[in-house]
């Protein structure tokens, strides 16, 4: 009895799944997307800065161009030697309002933040949640009683009607609240058996740690304050007082009928403080955002 064989026929193996390309052919488009944001981002600082360096009459150049067409560096030096502003006494005063406003609040808001994270007293929750309800109070709202208050106290036209205001801020306060509850407990524990005090827990263990959260909150006062314009012109009455935005008004004249180089020369130069502050905390900033959803 013959018996047949019966050849199967091969089947062909599909195509094996590849998620690695798939990752990468993703991670690429993330890329190209967000190359793409930040060349739009970056799009009108250069202008700006290509602007600075051109002459008048080649300020609105159609279509716009984002590279210098010439280098005229004298416009930057003819903002420092204006005789419409005092360049440096002004840019002294911001610099001042800015650094000082900083360091207070970095230290009201980390005292405060220590105290709600790590501080056990009645009604301690509750007084967060009544601080922290500020936040929903627009600050347009606060800026008459904020006026009547400082022309009270007999502080207008003085830099400290600039910095008080600016000493503590909610939202500092929930910033470092956040990053305080991060921090392990065992560390506030051995230290409380080793007989340390809460203020030193806080100055000596807790507040290095949370030096990402200090650095983020550092930049963003310092940039409001730096950039505030209308706190000035609200406050401030003297020439030997004006900041460094009332300045740039100045050069930009009556209907705009100023040197828009020189303009623009003078807005580079006010960038160039905040913009390198930042590239070398940039990654403090990052970190500092991040510790805000760790817990609590």
């Amino acid at each position: 009895m013959a018996t047949s064989l019966q050849t199967s026929t091969p089947q062909t193996p599909s195509a094996p799944f590849q998620p690695k390309l798939l990752l990468r052919l993703g991670e690429l488009l993330i890329w190209i997307f967000l190359v793409g944001m930040a060349l739009i981002e970056f799009a009108p600082i250069s202008w700006i800065f290509a602007t600075s360096l051109r002459a008048p009459s080649e300020s609105f150049n159609l279509p716009p161009d984002f590279w210098p067409t010439s280098f005229r560096w004298d416009n930057y030096l003819a903002v420092i030697q204006s005789p419409q502003i005092n360049f440096l006494l002004f840019f002294w005063n911001s610099l001042k309002i800015a650094l000082l406003a900083t360091l207070a609040q970095l230290l009201t808001c980390s005292m405060a933040g220590f105290s709600f994270a790590r501080l056990r007293y009645p009604g301690r929750d509750t007084l967060f949640f009544v601080f922290l309800s500020s936040l929903m109070v627009p600050a347009t709202v606060i800026m008459i009683p904020t006026f009547i208050l400082i022309r009270s106290i007999n502080l207008l036209d003085s830099h400290w009607a600039l910095i008080l205001p600016a000493t503590t801020s909610a939202f500092g306060v929930f910033l470092l609240r956040q990053a305080f509850m991060g921090l392990p407990s065992e560390l506030t524990d051995a230290a409380r058996i080793d007989g340390a005090n809460y203020w030193r827990i806080y100055w000596q263990i807790a507040l290095p740690l949370v030096g990402p959260a200090l650095s983020a909150l550092g930049i963003f006062t310092f940039l409001a304050a730096w950039n505030n314009f209308l706190g000035p012109v609200l406050y401030l009455r003297s020439w030997d007082n004006y900041t460094f935005p009332i300045a740039i008004v100045m050069l930009n004249g009556y209907m705009g009928s100023g040197n828009r180089a020189h303009v623009l020369a003078a807005v580079m130069i006010s960038i160039f403080p905040v913009l390198l502050f930042f590239l070398l905390a940039q990654r403090f900033v990052i970190r500092g955002i991040a510790v805000t959803g760790l817990k609590g």
